[in-house]
C-alpha cells in the first residue's frame, strides 16, 4: 500500500493526538483539510469528507481505493458516548464515498470495564463463572460486544487499541473482526524507558529490581515484560487480591509468587497494571509492599482514568512516581494531573503507534527511530539512567 492511498483523520476537530499520529506516518496534508467535522443546528452531527468542489465527476467515489484511518481518543469537551456516535457516522461516510477500508485506531478502547452480560452466554472469561459474577450484570446490557456491532455495522473493518485488559473484550472483538483486531502491547516502550531513564537504579544484571504484577489479570503482561528484561537478578513478584467490597480489596502475596516480600528489601518496585479507576486497588498493593522494605515503589499504567478520587488516593506517600501512557491524553493537562504532577512521568505513544500502524497497513517503517517522547514535570529531569557497580549497589 502507498500512503496516498491511506486517509487519516480525528473524530474531534483539531485532535492534536490524532494530528500526531498522522503526522508520525507521513501524512502531509493537515487532517483538518481531508474532513469538515460540523454540527447541524439542531444538534446533529455531519461529518463530510472533503473533495475538489469543481469536480462533478467523481461524486460519491473520491476515497474509492482509500483506507480511512479514524483515531479516536477521549478529551475534556466530547463524552465518550458523543465521540462513539461520531465515529460510526464518519466510517459510514467513508464507506458510502468509495473507501476500500476503515480502521479504528482507538487506543483506549471503549466500553471494555462492559465486557459481559448477565448469562454465561454473553462473554467470554478465563474461569467459570459464577452467580455472583453473573448478578453484576443483571440488568445491564453486553455493552463492549454491541459498540463492537455497532463498529462493524457502521463500516469499521478493522480495530488497532492498545494493553486492552479485558479476555472477553479481545475475545469477542477477534470474532468480529477476525485477524483484524489489533491490540498492541507496549512491552518495548517500558523496556526501553526502564533501561534508559532513572527512574528506577540496578546494576547490569538487574540487581536491586523488582517488578510487579497487582493480581492474575496482570500476571501474562508483567512477566512477559520481566522476562524481556533479560536480568538475572532482578525479581518478580505477584500479588492476589480478593474483593470484600465494591470499593474495598484485601491485598495478599499469591500463592505462586516466584519471590517473597523479604526478596524486595532495598530493591527499586515497579508495580505494573493496566489501567487505574478509582485507585484503591494499586495504593493498597502499593502498601501492602511497603511491608518488604522496597527502596522505592513505581507505579507503572497504560491508561490513566485521571478522577478527583484517583488523584486524592495516588498522592499518598506508598507510590514514589507514576509512570504512564497517554493513551488518554487529558493526562497531559496539569490540572488534571493535580497534586499528583510532581511525581508523574507521561510517555506519549503517537509516534509508536503512526510506526505500528505503518507495519500493519504494509507501509513499512514510519518511525524515525524513537518510539515515544516524554512529558514530565521539571521536578523529574531524567533522561539517562546510570548502570550501579558492584561497590555502589553495596553503599544503598
Amino acid at each position: 500500500m502507498k500512503l496516498s492511498d491511506v486517509v487519516i483523520v480525528g473524530n474531534f476537530s483539531d485532535d492534536p493526538f490524532a494530528i500526531d499520529v498522522a503526522y508520525a506516518v507521513g501524512q502531509s496534508v493537515d487532517v483538518s483539510d481531508l474532513i469538515s467535522l460540523k454540527t447541524f443546528a439542531n444538534g446533529e452531527f455531519c461529518p463530510r469528507f472533503i473533495s475538489d468542489e469543481r469536480d462533478l465527476t467523481n461524486i460519491g467515489q473520491h476515497l474509492s481505493g482509500k483506507t480511512v484511518v479514524i483515531v479516536s481518543t477521549s478529551n475534556r469537551l466530547v463524552s465518550r458516548q458523543n465521540l462513539a456516535m461520531r465515529t460510526f457516522l464518519i466510517a459510514r461516510a467513508a464507506k458510502e464515498n468509495g473507501a476500500e477500508k476503515v480502521m479504528l485506531v482507538e487506543p483506549d478502547l471503549y466500553y471494555s470495564a462492559q465486557d459481559r452480560g448477565p448469562s454465561p452466554a454473553l462473554g467470554a472469561t478465563v474461569h467459570q463463572r459464577d452467580s455472583a459474577d453473573l448478578k453484576k450484570f443483571d440488568g445491564q446490557p453486553f455493552t463492549a460486544k454491541l459498540y463492537a456491532e455497532m463498529l462493524r455495522l457502521s463500516g469499521v473493518d478493522a480495530v488497532m487499541t492498545v494493553h486492552n485488559h479485558s479476555f472477553g473484550v479481545q475475545t469477542m472483538f477477534s470474532e468480529v473482526f477476525k485477524d483484524e483486531f489489533y491490540n498492541l502491547i507496549p512491552y518495548d516502550i517500558y523496556l526501553h524507558y526502564l533501561k534508559s531513564s532513572d527512574i528506577v537504579g540496578f546494576g547490569e544484571r538487574g540487581e536491586r529490581l523488582a517488578l510487579c504484577a497487582p493480581d492474575e489479570g496482570a500476571r501474562d503482561f508483567v512477566e512477559a515484560m520481566f522476562s524481556q528484561l533479560d536480568l538475572p537478578d532482578a525479581r518478580f513478584v505477584l500479588l492476589d487480591k480478593e474483593r470484600t467490597g465494591e470499593r474495598e480489596v484485601e491485598i495478599s502475596l499469591h500463592r505462586d509468587s516466584p519471590c517473597d516480600l523479604k526478596d524486595l528489601k532495598d530493591r527499586d518496585l515497579v508495580l505494573f497494571d493496566d489501567m487505574v479507576r478509582t485507585g484503591s486497588t494499586v495504593v493498597k498493593s502499593c502498601e501492602f509492599l511497603l511491608s518488604g522494605r522496597p527502596r522505592r515503589v513505581i507505579f507503572g499504567v497504560s491508561h490513566f482514568y485521571a478522577s478527583d478520587e484517583g488523584r486524592e488516593k495516588m498522592a499518598s506517600g506508598a507510590i514514589s512516581e507514576i509512570l504512564t501512557l497517554n493513551t488518554m491524553p487529558t493526562v497531559l493537562n496539569r490540572d488534571e494531573q493535580g497534586r499528583l504532577r510532581r511525581k508523574m512521568v507521561v510517555l506519549k505513544i503517537e509516534q509508536w503507534l503512526g510506526h505500528n500502524l505503518g507495519r500493519i497497513l504494509g507501509l513499512g517503517s514510519c518511525s524515525d527511530g524513537s518510539a515515544y517522547k516524554i512529558d514530565m514535570s521539571s521536578k523529574n529531569p531524567r533522561f539517562r539512567r546510570k548502570i550501579w557497580t558492584s561497590d555502589e549497589l553495596k553503599t544503598l
